[in-house]
């Protein structure tokens, strides 16, 4: 039996890296094309392009590795779907792009940038991350918690369980404070006393965002 679980877990594994892969080197080429702009006219101009790409599979904590991402609830983020992840920052602006494969089909979910990295329980990915921080905490408040002052990446998946989503914000994390990206149990709610709210948190990958 552990013989079969270890072959389960190596194809969840390489379905996991090879969905996420594919993603990846896409999203980089359209985000890094969208956030460049006009080709700079030197090289000094062209600078401070910075660019963060993450993929992974999802396994439960205790099979997981260090860059694994984390299911804490399978039902709904199976092990072995696939996540990547790309920010590229440049000229006070931020776009993150979102790929998921292997969810469930036709089914929405909350996502959001967070401030801690992931760990083996959910809430130690922090809260969500805010340009102008809510002085007010947990955040319920949509004067803070609305999507140009957090990261919401919120998505509908396919028939096939794959999705993408998009969030550009006009300003730059600030360093080592935006740390993961948490998949939630449904879309982001936006009324007062529960604004940014998205219910159980399902899944999560660390990012060093920059």
């Amino acid at each position: 039996m552990q013989a079969v679980a270890r072959a389960a877990k190596a194809v969840r594994r390489h379905q996991g890296r090879a969905a996420a892969l594919a993603a990846v080197p896409a999203a980089v080429a359209l985000l890094v094309s969208g956030a460049a702009g006009p080709a700079p006219a030197s090289a000094a101009e062209g600078a401070g392009l910075d660019v963060v790409a993450r993929e992974a599979y999802f396994l439960p904590p205790e099979d997981a590795e260090p860059d694994d991402g984390l299911t804490y609830d399978p039902a709904l983020v199976p092990a072995g779907a696939g996540i990547g992840v790309v920010e590229v920052a440049r000229r006070g602006t931020t776009h993150v792009r979102l790929a998921l494969t292997g969810l469930i089909p036709d089914r929405t979910y909350g996502a959001h940038v967070h401030t801690r990295p992931c760990g083996g329980s959910p809430d130690q990915a922090g809260p969500h991350y805010q340009n102008e921080r809510d002085p007010v905490q947990p955040s319920a408040d949509p004067a803070y918690a609305n999507p140009e002052n957090e990261v919401w990446l919120d998505f509908t998946t396919d028939l096939r369980g794959n999705a993408e989503a998009t969030a550009r914000q006009d300003w730059r994390f600030r360093p080592g404070e935006a740390r993961s990206v948490v998949i939630h149990e449904h879309a982001t709610m936006t009324h007062p006393g529960e604004a940014g709210m998205a219910g159980t948190r399902l899944a999560c990958l660390s990012v060093p965002f920059e």
